[in-house]
């Protein structure tokens, strides 16, 4: 019995921000019906192909049920879902969901525990309430892109969906916070965040140095905006990062690469300095790192208590040992595809023994319609009716 098999889930969601919070709780037991339009191809996924990588990585673990919300009687059919379910995921437009009748006080009326969970790109209410919202604008307008990149180069995106995430974990997060409200107060509510919101709060120490300050950080490039040394340095076969802001952890760097003399810089003595002159503090390392291996630097400094690591590749990330003694992935056995490693939770609960597969790749479109259908109570010839009628 995983943590959350007693819950049930209808998934609304499309792109990657809501299907990032519903795997959350796919993952770790929920029953979870992802509900997708009839098509007129079942190769398309708003993720890329059906049986892509993305796809497949967004989607395992839940079945497929394929539902026309827009016709009266498929309307019909989701009611008679949500009366069963727990949790209501949906990234709706605010337009769209009214007019279609899901909204949370509709839905309410059908079942009072429903907790109803959604995702917007820039929150429920506000000027840009009604703007659509993807990752890069995010970025850009939450003010992550300014504070990456080059230090004199432009604004650049992180290399990730980061604000489709990290919106999708928050959601995934106040719906299990949510359902342990509804256990206190046996009601249901509706949990609703952003992708600005959860870039905003992303921003962390740097946005509270704003807020409390009135400090507006800039890019740093590849050292830390507020320690130094911390960033990336030169090795003789290719870079490597580490961190030596503390004196202590400073002053093994400087044993470990020959360069005691900067303890006696008096640029260099305190933290201060240190930040006020990385460029020159910098370049000194620089000058003694590019004579050693990044295998020679990652070892010697890491045993000298100064945390140094190598900038790998996707593919040298997942190789890496400890990657490998993490056993990052898990097999899901799909009927087109076969065995397909996929990327698992990073939770880990001590008392579980650690499983080997997922428990379903992604559903196909309708894969799992009448199974989910007879399990809500409805006849086989009301299935046949709603096929013919082209509801499911």
């Amino acid at each position: 019995m995983k943590p959350l098999s007693h819950i049930k889930v209808l998934d609304l969601t499309l792109a990657r921000a809501g299907p990032t919070a519903v795997r959350l709780l796919a993952d770790w037991g929920a029953q979870v019906t992802r509900i997708e339009p009839p098509a007129k191809t079942a190769s398309g996924d708003l993720s890329g192909a059906r049986h892509s990588p993305d796809s497949q990585n967004l989607h395992r673990n839940k079945r497929g049920l394929c539902l026309n919300l827009k016709a009266p009687e498929g309307l019909g059919v989701f009611l008679k879902l949500v009366a069963q379910a727990d949790v209501v995921v949906e990234n709706f437009r605010r337009d769209v969901k009214h007019r279609l009748k899901i909204d949370y006080d509709s839905l309410k009326k059908i079942n009072p525990k429903i907790i109803y969970g959604s995702i917007s790109g820039f929150g429920q209410t506000g000027p840009y309430s009604e703007r659509p919202g993807v990752d890069q604008i995010v970025q850009g307008t939450s003010g992550l892109m300014s504070i990456t990149g080059d230090k004199n180069g432009e604004p650049t995106r992180v290399g990730i969906a980061i604000s489709d995430t990290s919106a999708g974990m928050f959601l995934g997060q106040g719906i299990l916070l949510a359902l342990i409200a509804r256990d206190q107060t046996g009601e249901g509510q509706w949990v609703h965040t952003s992708l600005l919101e959860s870039m905003l709060c992303k921003l962390d120490f740097q946005g509270a140095r704003y807020t409390m300050s009135g400090d507006v950080p800039a890019r740093a490039g590849n050292h830390h905006p507020t320690n130094s040394p911390m960033g990336v340095f030169e090795a003789q076969d290719g870079q490597v990062n580490l961190a030596a802001s503390s004196n202590k952890m400073f002053a093994n760097l400087c044993r470990v690469i020959s360069a005691e003399a900067l303890l006696q810089d008096q640029r260099f003595v305190k933290a201060a300095g240190r930040i006020q002159h990385r460029t020159d503090l910098t370049a000194e390392i620089n000058s003694r790192t590019c004579q050693m291996s990044v295998a020679e630097l990652v070892t010697k400094l890491n045993d000298a208590g100064c945390p140094c690591g190598p900038i790998y590749d996707i593919g040298e990330a997942f190789e890496d040992e400890q990657a490998q003694s993490l056993k990052m992935t898990r097999t899901a056995n799909h009927p087109v595809l076969g065995n397909i490693d996929l990327i698992r939770s990073p939770i880990n609960f001590a008392g579980s023994a650690y499983e080997t597969s997922f428990s379903r790749p992604a559903p196909e479109l309708g894969e799992h319609t009448d199974e989910i259908l007879i399990e809500a109570g409805i006849s086989e010839d009301e299935i046949s009716a709603l096929r013919q009628a082209k509801v499911i």
